[in-house]
């Protein structure tokens, strides 16, 4: 059973460069190891890569909001067939709209990517300036038996260096391994308690680094354990249902880190099951509950009290799919510097 406790002793670990087999097991390490590997046999290798729909959305005016998309096969929306179902797209369409700004997407991310992937990744995304980034990693890390602690401390650095250079940073935690359907129980109920740690781990070290985390596997594990339509063909990626799905548990996220959006500006609501508390709990309750964002919350006027940081949990609310049209930019167009932009109220 995973708690607190657990989560952010993973999180230290892998801020103070410890492996991680002892914190989850060596036993149940040694066993997803296999699982990971039958899985890939199953899955097999990627046989298409995503197109990608790096440009500028929305016909509105001001200066362009520049959104990075970093990540795996989860954010360059593997088995889609047209930029326009990618979560990149998806996202910044959806951002547009809220915002009434247009959006420049940068989309960075690689089929097959794992957590040592995002150093370049993220070079790569800072040539743009971006004032907001979306990072979606960690399916591969497992599939290749890194190290959790080590997989956390990478995302780890990705998030602090996009925030040294004032962009904002939402990353989607681990999915729920559980709901994959190559992985068969009772190895299943053993992933799910896995990745909900790990997903925890990443909330804690995210949130101390400056950002804010969606919880994806609770979010998506009824709906994509219930609805096959959530899933692509080879039953492990999403289909096209499933990255609107997860598109749209983001999205409020993405524009409250801009401050756009209906609910920028609201405080907490504890009627919801919203609240602060210390990260270690915030975190677990967040990889538990559906859709669930974490960020970081002050309390009299601190940011730590007696058990931590103190972090704020958010459900909010969905907002409808937008329909954004691509535009074509000016030819002499140049990248945004990566200075602050007031894209809120």
């Amino acid at each position: 059973m995973m708690n607190a406790r657990a989560a952010k002793k993973l999180a230290q670990a892998a801020a103070f460069g410890g492996g991680g087999l002892g914190l989850i097991g060596a036993t149940l390490y040694g066993v997803l190891t296999a699982e990971a590997e039958y899985a890939k046999r199953v899955i097999g290798p990627a046989k298409a890569h995503p197109a990608k729909g790096d440009g500028l959305y929305g016909r509105y005016p001001g200066r362009p909001i520049t959104f990075a998309m970093i990540g795996d096969s989860s954010a360059a929306g593997y088995g889609t067939s047209s930029p326009d179902e990618t979560p990149g797209v998806l996202l910044a369409g959806g951002l547009a709209e809220l915002a009434k700004r247009p959006v420049r997407l940068v989309d960075v991310s690689r089929t097959g990517a794992k957590s040592v992937d995002l150093a370049g990744q993220v070079d790569n995304a800072l040539l743009a300036g971006p004032h907001v980034a979306v990072i979606l990693i960690g399916v591969n890390d497992v599939k290749s038996q890194v190290p959790p602690s080590q997989a956390v401390r990478l995302l780890d650095s990705a998030v602090r260096r996009l925030r040294a250079a004032n962009c904002e940073v939402v990353v989607g935690t681990c999915p729920d391994l559980g709901v994959v359907r190559p992985i068969m129980p009772p190895l299943r109920q053993i992933a799910r308690s896995w990745s909900r740690r790990l997903a925890a781990a990443q909330t804690i070290t995210v949130v101390e680094a400056g950002g804010r985390t969606v919880s994806m596997g609770s979010l998506l594990s009824e709906a994509f354990r219930t609805n096959p339509s959530m899933w692509g063909p080879d039953n492990f990626h999403p289909s096209v249902t499933g990255y609107a799905a997860a598109s749209a548990a983001l999205l409020p996220s993405v524009a409250a880190a801009v401050g756009v959006g209906p609910e920028s500006f609201v405080h907490p609501e504890s009627f919801r099951g919203e609240a602060v508390l210390p990260i270690a709990e915030a975190a677990v309750a967040a990889a538990k509950t559906a859709g669930t964002e974490v960020a970081a919350a002050k309390v009299a006027g601190h940011d730590r009290g007696p058990s931590g940081r103190w972090a704020q949990l958010r459900h909010r609310r969905r907002h409808p799919e937008a329909d954004v049209e691509r535009v074509e930019e000016p030819s002499d167009q140049v990248a945004d510097t990566g200075d602050a932009v007031p894209v809120g109220k």
